[in-house]
C-alpha cells in the first residue's frame, strides 16, 4: 500500500472513531438512563449509569427485602451447580422455618419472557426449582405468605443491558440482524505450490539434421505459435529452414547455439503458462477428507483469493513425506501465478446446515462468556451463547438465543463499551 492511500486510510478510521464517541457523548448529556441500567450482584443491582443502590442485605450477602417484622433474604447460589435461588426468611430477625413458608417468584425479562419458580425447604433455606438462566438481567416480583399474611415486592436487577435510541444507533453504524438457520462450510488450510501443467509444454525438435545458422528466440522470452526460433540449414539439401515454435508460451529452455549440428534433442522447451496447475500437499491424517470436486479458494501473493476445483488425486505418495497431491487447474491468463511459487489454499471438505446461528462479527467477550446483544426496541442485552460448529463468518448456537431474537452484527464493540463503562458487577 502507497504512504498516500495509508495516510488517508489513517484519517478515515480517525474521523470515524471522533464521530462515533461524539454520537455516544451527546446522547449520553441528552438522556437519563434511570432504572434501565444493567449489573446486578446477588438478586438485586443498579442502574446504569446512576449511583449503585444501596439496599440492605442480609447475613447471607443476600438482598434483604423487608416488610414490618417479616423479611426475605434473596441469593442466587451458584458454587459448583448451575445458578438457584436461595431464600432465607426471617421475622424479627431471627431464622424461621422455610416450611412455613409458600414462595414464589417471577423474573421478567427482555422479549416478554417470564421465568416463574416455585420453592422448597431444603435445610435452613428455600430452593428454588429450576435454574436462573443468564443473563441474570430480569424484573423480579417476589410473592410470600407467611402465618396467613401476604407480602410482595418487586425490583430490578440489571445486567449487560443499556439503551440507545434508534437515530442514535443509526448513527454509529450498528446493524443487527435476525438470528437463525445458516450454512456452516467446513474447511481446511493447505500448502502447496503452483506446477507447470504438463500438458502445456513443448519440446522443439528439428525436421532435419542441420547447422544452425541463426538464433531468434532467448531464455524467457514470450513467443506465439508459427514465430521463427532459430534457422537450420539441412545437411542434406543444404537449403536452409524455420524452426517455428509449435504453442504460444515462454521459453524455458535453449539447448543449442549457432554453428552447431542439431542432434536428437529438443532445441527449445517452451511452456505455455496460460493455465497451470496448483499442486497441494495433503498428509496422511488428512486424506478421508479430501475428495475429486471440492471446491477451493486459492489465496494469491497480493491477498486476492481465486475459486479452483480438486480435478485429481495423485496415486502416488511422496516417499519422503508420504504425502499425496491434490491438482487443481488455474487459469493464469494475467500471469498472477508463476511456476514454483508457494501457496496457501483454503478447500470445502463439507458444508453443515444448522438451524440456528449468529455472525461472528457481532460475537464479544462478557465476563466469561461468548455473548452476542440482543435488540429489544431501544434496549441491547447480552445473551451468553454456547456453541457448535464455527468458520470465519457463522457460529452454530447450540444454547442461550432464541430463535427469531435481532442481534447486533455490525459495531457491537460499541455496545460493549457503553455497559462496561458503568463498571457493572455480577456477584453472588
Amino acid at each position: 500500500m502507497e504512504n498516500g492511500e495509508i495516510m488517508i486510510r489513517n484519517i478515515f478510521l480517525t474521523i470515524l472513531v471522533l464521530v462515533i464517541t461524539a454520537v455516544i457523548i451527546r446522547w449520553q448529556l441528552q438522556h437519563e438512563h434511570g432504572t434501565d441500567g444493567h449489573g446486578h450482584d446477588d438478586a438485586g443491582g443498579h442502574g446504569h449509569g446512576e449511583v449503585e443502590e444501596d439496599y440492605a442485605r442480609g447475613p447471607h450477602n443476600g438482598r434483604l427485602l423487608e416488610d414490618g417484622e417479616f423479611a426475605l433474604e434473596v441469593t442466587i447460589f451458584e458454587t459448583g451447580v448451575p445458578p438457584e435461588f436461595r431464600i432465607f426468611p426471617y421475622s424479627n430477625g431471627n431464622a424461621v422455618d422455610p416450611a412455613e413458608v409458600e414462595l414464589e417468584i417471577v423474573l421478567g425479562r427482555t422479549g416478554n419472557v417470564s421465568d416463574q419458580f416455585t420453592f422448597y425447604k431444603q435445610g435452613d433455606f428455600l430452593r428454588g426449582e429450576g435454574v436462573v438462566t443468564e443473563p441474570h438481567s430480569f424484573n423480579v416480583t417476589v410473592n410470600a405468605i407467611y402465618q396467613g399474611s401476604r407480602y410482595e415486592w418487586y425490583y430490578e436487577s440489571y445486567e449487560g443491558r443499556t439503551m440507545i435510541p434508534e437515530d442514535l444507533a443509526s448513527e454509529a453504524g450498528i446493524s443487527t440482524e435476525i438470528a437463525g438457520p445458516a450454512t456452516i462450510r467446513e474447511t481446511m488450510i493447505l500448502t502447496g505450490r503452483v506446477e507447470i501443467d504438463p500438458n502445456r509444454v513443448s519440446r522443439v525438435m528439428p525436421r532435419f539434421p542441420g547447422i544452425v545458422k541463426s538464433i531468434n528466440a532467448q531464455i524467457n522470452d514470450v513467443v506465439s505459435a508459427g514465430d521463427t526460433l532459430l534457422i537450420v540449414e539441412s545437411s542434406e539439401s543444404l537449403q536452409d529452414y524455420p524452426v517455428k515454435a509449435p504453442i504460444n508460451g515462454l521459453v524455458t529452455l535453449r539447448n543449442v547455439q549457432p554453428g552447431e549440428v542439431t542432434a536428437n534433442e529438443p532445441l527449445y522447451t517452451i511452456v505455455d503458462l496460460s493455465q497451470v496447475w496448483v499442486q497441494l500437499d495433503i498428509f496422511p491424517r488428512d486424506m478421508g477428507k479430501i475428495n475429486i470436486g471440492q471446491q477451493v479458494s486459492i489465496q494469491t501473493l497480493d491477498g486476492r483469493s481465486i475459486p479452483g476445483k480438486i480435478e485429481r488425486l495423485s496415486p502416488m505418495s511422496n516417499l519422503a513425506s508420504q504425502t499425496i497431491h491434490a491438482i487443481i487447474p488455474i487459469d493464469n491468463t494475467g500471469q498472477v501465478f508463476r511456476p514454483g511459487q508457494f501457496i496457501t489454499a483454503e478447500v470445502d471438505i463439507a458444508e453443515h446446515q444448522v438451524p440456528l446461528a449468529v455472525k461472528r462479527s457481532g460475537v464479544q467477550q462478557f465476563r466469561d462468556f461468548d455473548v452476542v446483544y440482543g435488540k429489544f426496541g431501544d434496549t441491547y442485552e447480552v445473551r451468553m451463547l454456547e456453541f457448535g460448529l464455527t468458520n470465519d463468518e457463522w457460529m452454530e448456537v447450540l444454547g442461550g438465543l432464541a430463535p427469531g431474537t435481532e442481534y447486533v452484527t455490525e459495531n457491537s464493540y460499541l455496545i460493549k463499551a457503553d455497559i462496561e463503562k458503568s463498571g457493572a458487577s455480577h456477584d453472588h
